[in-house]
C-alpha cells in the first residue's frame, strides 16, 4: 500500500511535501487547514499512508459501536462521549495520557465552509495534555502539503494563533471560497 500511495500521490496527483512529522515525538495535535472540502479526508488518508504514520482522531462514541465501531478504531479513531455533560477537551487529554502513542489530527474551522475564527478546542487539549501542536496545510493552488515544526503553546493565545495563521496565509483550499 506504501508504494502504491506514493505513485499516486506523487506522480499521478503531482502532489509534494514540504517538511515532515516530528517522528521522534509520539504524541501530539496535528491542525489540518484549511478543511473546504469533502475530499480533504481522502487527501489525508493517502497523506498519512505516504509518510507511514499513524494518525488518528476523535469522533462521537456511537460511531464505534457494532457494526462498523471496528472499522473507525481500525482507521485510528477513538470515541469520544460528546453529550453535553462532559469535557471534551478532558476526555481528550486523557486519551493522551492513557495512550503511548496518539496524534490526534482536527480541523481547527469544525466545518467546511469559511469562518471568521477557529475553534480553540485543539489549542486547549494541546494544553491539557501536554503535547505540542503540528501545523499541516493542505494547499490545493501548490498541489502540496506543508508540515510544521511542533509548537508548544504559551500563555499567550493570541500570539499563538497570529503564528499559526501566519503558517497558513496564502495556502488554498480544495474550495478556495471557503479558504
Amino acid at each position: 500500500m506504501l508504494i502504491f500511495a506514493k505513485f499516486l500521490y506523487f506522480k499521478i496527483m503531482g502532489w509534494t511535501i514540504v517538511g515532515d512529522l516530528p517522528r521522534h515525538l509520539k504524541k501530539y495535535v496535528i491542525i489540518v487547514v484549511p478543511h473546504t472540502s469533502w475530499v480533504d479526508f481522502f487527501l489525508g488518508l493517502v497523506v498519512r499512508k505516504v509518510l507511514n504514520e499513524k494518525i488518528n482522531y476523535i469522533g462521537k462514541k456511537s460511531l464505534f459501536d457494532p457494526p462498523f465501531g471496528w472499522f473507525f478504531r481500525w482507521m485510528g479513531g477513538a470515541p469520544i462521549d460528546r453529550s453535553k455533560s462532559s469535557d471534551t477537551v478532558s476526555a481528550t487529554a486523557k486519551i493522551f495520557e492513557n495512550r503511548k502513542a496518539f496524534r490526534l489530527a482536527l480541523s481547527p474551522e469544525g466545518t467546511r465552509k469559511k469562518v471568521q475564527q477557529w475553534k480553540t478546542g485543539f489549542y486547549y487539549i494541546s494544553k491539557a495534555a501536554q503535547v505540542p501542536i503540528v501545523m499541516v496545510a493542505f494547499d490545493y493552488g501548490k498541489k502540496q502539503v506543508k508540515i510544521s515544526e511542533p509548537q508548544y503553546p504559551t500563555d499567550t493565545m493570541e500570539a499563538d494563533f497570529k503564528s499559526y495563521h501566519q503558517f497558513f496565509k496564502g495556502v488554498v483550499g480544495k474550495i478556495p471560497e471557503y479558504t
